[in-house]
């Protein structure tokens, strides 16, 4: 998932919600790590088709009421491009588990290019939250849809299918505002074809009316 809340200088208050949230983000990342990838590959949305952020970029949350800068990868540089709020926190986690490779940021659409021309191992950290339709307090207000829907995606996480997260509906995507949609969908895509040796849920839960799902997945 990617809340700006993640970042604790947003929460500003400590919640038991997010804290809970970002252990298990954490847990996800530490279990992508344990592969020992060169390379990590941050998929989220804010991307242009044919887009890539690497070495010198940033992000900065200061649309969020904090004025946080974020670095991509390596330093930051002056007239290093501005990634998306989504990509700057898949690059905070990275740096919170001390992960010293390369990253590459890309949208939905170029991850199964990327995946095919970088060296394995290779990380892949998708970003993206389930419906904001969950709750009557929810952002798009309460749909009887949202929760099912969101449970289907933490199945199909959970037991490693591929292809369940490939044929996701993306109009029902859009109309419950999941935006991690077109992430889930890459990210099944992507790896067509492979087998999934061991899948983790590690997190399933919405508790402000967003669905967010946190899991890990090894593939051979």
């Amino acid at each position: 998932p990617a809340p700006p809340l993640l970042l604790p200088a947003v929460e500003v208050r400590a919640d038991a919600a997010t804290t809970a949230l970002r252990e298990a983000c954490a847990a996800a990342v530490a279990d992508m790590l344990q592969i020992r990838p060169e390379d990590v590959v941050v998929v989220a949305d804010g991307a242009s088709p044919g887009e890539r952020f690497g070495a010198g970029d940033v992000g900065d949350l200061r649309g969020f009421g904090v004025d946080v800068t974020l670095r991509f990868d390596g330093r930051m540089v002056p007239g290093g491009r501005t990634v998306p709020p989504a990509h700057a926190l898949g690059a905070w986690l990275l740096d919170q588990a001390g992960f010293q490779g390369t990253r590459v940021g890309v949208g939905p659409a170029d991850l199964g290019r990327l995946v095919g021309d970088l060296p394995t191992p290779l990380g892949i950290l998708a970003m993206g939250d389930g419906s904001a339709r969950r709750s009557v307090k929810a952002p798009g207000y309460l749909d009887e849809a949202a929760a099912p829907f969101d449970a289907g995606v933490a199945q199909a996480l959970s037991s490693g299918d591929a292809a369940a997260l490939a044929g996701l509906d993306p109009d029902e995507g859009r109309r419950l505002l999941a935006a991690g949609v077109p992430v889930w969908r890459a990210v099944g895509c992507a790896l067509a074809g492979r087998t999934v040796t061991t899948g983790r849920l590690h997190h399933d839960a919405a508790p402000f009316g967003v669905g967010y799902l946190a899991a890990s997945w090894v593939v051979a």
